[in-house]
């Protein structure tokens, strides 16, 4: 997109193409108005329109264009917060209310993709979240027993089966969580788009919104060659913000994330290597995540960007860190290569914000954007169709906050990352 290939590397280059769109001209009227192409507001304009709301989607650049077409394709449920933190930040409704909600956010993914025959190359096999040492080890077995406490599917392998399921012997252990799975990040969110355009959705892509006002109940949301006149207004730009909502980005982090994809593997290392398909990451504080896309790339991904000397810093630590973990795979080649950024918020949970009256949105996935997303989005229309109340909601209302030191924070993950990098190429 926009002439970058490291905007969205592979996933641009293996996902079909986004439904035939254009930037808005023109006055056109709709209940609701939906601000952002990603997994939340694709998922909003979905369920409104098979509820038989008129609805139009607003998107700066194009379908997926921000964190929904640039992820690792890990469809997790929950978030980073473990399970019986979340009633002490959250209080105990909302934070139960969460939980239940993002425990159960995979398979109304799943469910989607179904239904609507998304072709994304969804695996069903679970997430493995792989235990570095003897910290990483008791870390994954608090959760596993948080998790199982409340009936989730998730089993603690020991480090023989984990070496067995990932093909290294690099891990303590690991959690296997069933609900999960992986997939093709942009081509879910290209998919999503194309349900929505035959449910009767308006999408103008190329169309960033320049202002809004306040027309009695209606709102009048305007771009440059059009405006849309709506009862309401779902702001679905979480990180990637820009123009009227941009303090949605403000409030949040922006944490750098790279991947590097491999050519295609051959038979026996694929036959070797996460040989069920699960998609894993590590417990280390500079993570690395690595899963497998259906033609046999082994994509591996870490915290950093790649620009500047960050290319060859990251790039040269990604093929040490492969080589040690999978002493198997020798010396690779990389096929793809590309980053985004993840948007953390203070305390790593996703934020409800109104905005003003008739005006909601979700924002803040601390790189959980795929199935949280998904179910926001639901949540969203739910709200607007008058099938929930605020009261109802899984996160209490909030105002956009920006955080203490958010420019330097994001200057010293970018660097502190290449530093981290250059000097340590184990995993």
């Amino acid at each position: 997109m926009l002439n970058d290939p490291r905007s969205h590397g592979l996933w641009e280059k293996t996902a079909a193409e986004p439904p035939v769109t254009s930037p808005l001209e023109g006055a056109v009227s709709a209940d609701v108005v939906i601000v952002g192409g990603g997994y939340t507001g694709l998922s909003s304009a979905l369920h409104l329109a098979e509820a038989g709301s008129r609805v139009v989607l607003l998107e700066a650049k194009e379908i997926g264009f921000g964190g929904a077409g640039r992820n690792v394709g890990l469809i997790n449920a929950g978030m980073w917060v473990m399970p019986d933190d979340l009633p002490g930040v959250l209080g105990p409704v909302h934070g139960e209310r969460l939980l239940e909600l993002l425990g159960n956010a995979p398979k109304l993914v799943m469910e989607l993709i179904d239904r609507h025959g998304i072709a994304c190359e969804l695996e069903r096999n679970g997430t493995l979240h792989c235990a570095v040492g003897a910290d990483g080890l008791k870390e994954i077995e608090n959760r596993a027993a948080q998790w199982s406490a409340r009936g989730a599917p998730v089993k603690l392998l020991d480090a023989a089966e984990t070496a067995r399921r990932i093909g290294s012997d690099a891990y303590t252990g690991s959690l296997l969580d069933m609900r999960a799975g992986t997939l093709q990040p942009l081509a879910y969110a290209r998919g999503l788009a194309h349900a929505a355009v035959k449910s009767g959705v308006a999408i103008h892509t190329s169309s960033p919104v320049i202002a809004t006002e306040q027309n009695g109940s209606r709102w009048t949301v305007k771009t440059a060659k059009g405006e849309v006149s709506a009862d309401w207004i779902i702001v679905a730009t979480d990180a990637y913000s820009t123009g009227p909502f941009e303090q949605v980005r403000n409030e949040q982090v922006y944490l750098p994330y790279f991947n590097f994809a491999t050519v295609p593997l051959g038979h026996n290392l694929r036959q070797s290597i996460l040989p069920g398909r699960e998609g894993a990451w590590d417990t280390k504080e500079i993570l690395s995540s690595f899963r497998m896309d259906q033609a046999g790339r082994l994509v591996f991904g870490s915290v950093g960007a790649l620009r500047n000397t960050g290319l060859a810093v990251h790039k040269g630590w990604a093929k040490r860190a492969l080589k040690r973990l999978f002493p198997i795979i020798g010396d690779v080649e990389f096929e793809c290569e590309w980053y985004g950024q993840i948007g953390m918020t203070d305390n790593a949970l996703p934020r409800f914000h109104k905005f003003a009256p008739g005006v909601i949105g979700f924002s803040g996935y601390n790189g959980r954007g795929i199935a949280p997303g998904t179910v926001f989005g639901r949540t969203l229309a739910e709200q607007i169709l008058g099938r929930l109340t605020e009261a109802d909601l899984p996160l209490p209302l909030t105002s956009p906050t920006e955080p203490s030191f958010r420019a330097l924070k994001e200057l010293w993950y970018e660097a502190g990352a290449q530093v981290a990098h250059f000097a340590d190429a184990r995993f």
